[in-house]
């Protein structure tokens, strides 16, 4: 449970972090809250060779009113995510989330950044804001591009963000009017979902995402299809796993995932449309 030895670089800037990382390639990593790395560090999964500290850029950390979205600093730890009345107001699915991620520890040392750009298929908030249909600002060498999140998780662990890319911001589109309902199985609290769930509809449109359903967090498109077709919630909650490549482990089966998808799919929708 030691992790290999590194160097330790702490940045001043987004653009001293970027440069620090082109400086020494692939084998430097960013660290933010350390919730995703260091753990991986210590199981000697990951090995980085340099971490280049970006947690005291307190310039990527704000929640910001940008017209028809929410902007959201890659660095806004968990909390404030939950206690933002801007996102309350605007995207509550995203505010509520948050407050479901790990535990007060967690969240107030975690960063909404870290977990996207983590890109784990079991964590929480990269689910919800796919459902949402959030867009990602990535900052590298070469400038500034965004990326649909729809577009964002290649796998395991794997995104499309390059290497020497930092993530600065997330945009969420505002939900005014919508309903949403945030459902997640798991044995004890502040343990990693089994399953879980985020779904939003509003005026015929709607948007439904799972967690810990394949390597990546996973568009549930085949239910938001069968119900713009005129399908109950029932019958759309039946097509859950449609999109989903659930895995076994020692939490559940691969039977025991998909039944419990179609569950908190039909509860999420529910609760949505009430």
């Amino acid at each position: 449970m030691i992790p290999a030895a590194f160097d330790y670089k702490r940045a001043s800037s987004a653009a001293e972090a970027i440069s620090l990382i082109g400086e020494y390639g692939e084998d430097a990593k960013f660290l933010a809250g350390g919730h995703s790395l260091l753990p991986l560090m210590k199981l000697r999964l990951a090995q980085p060779t340099v971490l280049v500290d970006i947690g005291k850029l307190t310039d990527l950390s704000y929640i910001r009113d940008a017209g028809d979205h929410i902007a959201v600093g890659a660095l806004t730890r968990h909390r404030d995510v939950e206690t933002s009345d801007l996102l309350k107001q605007h995207a509550p699915l995203l505010a509520h989330t948050a407050g479901e991620v790990g535990d007060p520890q967690v969240r107030h040392r975690g960063t909404i950044g870290g977990s996207i750009a983590h890109a784990d298929p079991a964590s929480d908030l990269p689910a919800t804001t796919l459902a949402l249909g959030a867009t990602y600002v990535l900052q590298g060498p070469n400038g500034t591009r965004e990326i649909a999140a729809a577009d964002f998780y290649q796998g395991f662990l794997t995104s499309a963000m390059a290497a020497d890319e930092l993530l600065t911001e997330i945009k969420v589109p505002k939900m005014d009017g919508a309903g949403w309902s945030f459902q997640k199985f798991n044995r004890r609290a502040q343990d990693w979902a089994i399953v879980g769930v985020a779904a939003w509809r509003r005026n015929g449109d709607s948007g439904v995402a799972l967690v810990n359903m394949g390597n990546t967090p996973i568009l549930a498109t085949s239910v938001t299809t069968a119900l713009s077709g005129g399908a109950s919630i029932a019958e759309a909650a039946e097509q859950a796993v449609a999109e989903a490549e659930p895995q076994a482990d020692l939490n559940a089966s691969i039977e025991y995932r998909t039944h419990l998808a179609k569950v908190l799919v039909r509860r999420a929708l529910e609760a949505a449309s009430s």
